[in-house]
């Protein structure tokens, strides 16, 4: 589903803000790429969607090579990944179902697209994936007036309406409180064993990395420092990935508090 070999990412003449050596991610698989801020998490997601051109190496999406696969070919890629943003990326002014609506762009013809009309079947994927992460009443709400876990979640419902075979979080829940967080990852873990599409999830908090994810990638300076499951994630490894003092503080500070429900 995705390999990367010698891969390296530069921007300018600074160094490398990726350089990997080999990762392999199966069809299916829930992965957590984990890090300090500045280790390459985001990098390698935009790089896996296309949104960061290699400097050398090969990254490999379903069989297609982004490095040298023709613009059309790199593009009917680009619609098979869903990514779900940090800051949700909402159209702010528009409801519920007009933002889901949206996952459908990519899949209608361009007339279609540029005039916002839908068929019957985007409709209909559109309210499933709504439903399905729960927010049915919700549905004529605008975007800015639901609460963060919310808009989240109509993010995620985006993204299933966009039918993707891998999803990509770029650190999902870094702006919801630690309830709300869990919350989100949940949600993500439950479409994801669902739909058994391949999730690869960058996230900032160990502890949640250990709790919802089935293999770990730990970086440090853009290199793989740690790859395996999430067992395997000790304090050593911990501390060669964060180095002691940010240990401490995530540790101190993602607790997470009890008696919120996603209803909530």
């Amino acid at each position: 589903m995705i390999r990367i070999e010698y891969l390296e990412v530069r921007y300018g003449r600074k160094p490398p803000a990726l350089s990997i050596e080999r990762i392999e991610i199966g069809r299916g698989e829930r992965v957590a790429v984990i890090g300090p801020s500045g280790a390459g998490k985001s990098t390698l997601l935009r790089t896996l969607k296309g949104y960061v051109r290699l400097s050398q190496g090969k990254a490999e999406v379903m069989g297609v090579n982004l490095a040298t696969a023709p613009r059309r070919q790199r593009r009917r890629i680009h619609r098979r990944i869903a990514l779900i943003y940090q800051q949700f990326h909402l159209a702010r002014r528009l409801s519920v179902l007009q933002n889901v609506l949206c996952g459908r762009l990519g899949l209608t013809s361009r007339w279609r697209s540029l005039l916002g009309v839908f068929t019957k079947e985007d409709r209909r994927v559109a309210w499933s994936a709504i439903c399905e992460v729960g927010l049915q009443d919700q549905v004529h709400q605008r975007a800015d007036t639901l609460s963060g876990g919310e808009q989240q979640r109509v993010a995620v419902a985006r993204a299933l309406a966009q039918q993707p075979e891998i999803v990509l979080a770029d650190e999902p829940v870094s702006s919801l409180d630690p309830a709300w967080a869990e919350d989100v990852l949940e949600l993500i873990a439950e479409v994801q064993a669902h739909h058994h599409v391949t999730l690869l999830m960058s996230l900032h908090q160990p502890h949640l990395a250990r709790r919802f994810a089935e293999r770990i990638i730990g970086l440090r300076d853009g290199r793989v420092v740690f790859d395996g499951p999430p067992a395997g994630l000790t304090e050593d490894r911990l501390e060669e990935i964060y180095r002691g003092d940010e240990i401490r503080r995530l540790n101190g500070a993602t607790r997470p508090r009890s008696g919120k429900s996603r209803s909530a």
